[in-house]
């Protein structure tokens, strides 16, 4: 499969939270406004395509030749954690409206199973570095619509007649599952 291939499949059909329903939490308490979707997005971004970086040398170059595979888990972990700290110390000293508003979603960014799953799944499809590091862009791009798309929903809920029974989460999960079927629709687009 081409890069451009890899990319499209990894943002829209394969899209990590719509399609993979991997890393909800942020996707959920972060959607609220735009700005802070944006924001989650490009800190995701930034960690996921770092983390991919750095994790697949680690694992063809040390752990593989090492017999060391069973350490991968604890090893990505400590990688991913890392970058989560970067990203915190960059977002509190540069943009502290930004820091504080993301709250505890930002360090939650290091348990996010959709970073991990992109270091995982680079090396199940026996991807080379750079279709790894093309993958885990179309990924965070496909994280980044997503959370945008999501944002703009819930901008439009606040004002629209929703049912008493549905307020609050009920609708959250609703408008995610259309979300989610919507993008269905691209499964036909890329084989």
């Amino acid at each position: 499969m081409n890069v451009i291939g890899i990319f499209l499949a990894a943002s829209l059909t394969d899209n990590v939270l719509l399609m993979r329903f991997l890393g909800l939490c942020p996707f959920i308490g972060m959607s609220a406004d735009v700005n802070k979707s944006v924001g989650m997005g490009l800190a995701v971004t930034f960690v996921m395509v770092m983390a991919t970086a750095v994790t697949w040398p680690l694992y063809h170059f040390l752990l593989v030749p090492l017999e060391l595979t069973f350490l991968q888990i604890l090893v990505f972990i400590l990688v991913i954690a890392s970058l989560v700290q970067l990203v915190e110390f960059f977002l509190k000293k540069n943009v502290p409206s930004l820091y504080a508003s993301m709250g505890i979603y930002l360090p939650l960014i290091t348990t996010n199973c959709a970073i991990l799953a992109v270091t995982f799944d680079n090396i199940s499809k026996g991807y080379g570095l750079m279709e790894s590091v093309v993958y885990a862009v179309g990924v965070a791009f496909g994280f980044l619509v997503a959370m945008v798309l999501m944002a703009g929903i819930r901008s439009r809920l606040r004002t629209a007649p929703v049912p008493k029974f549905l307020e609050g989460t009920p609708i959250l999960f609703a408008a995610t599952s259309l979300l989610a079927t919507a993008f269905m629709g691209f499964s036909g687009l890329i084989k």
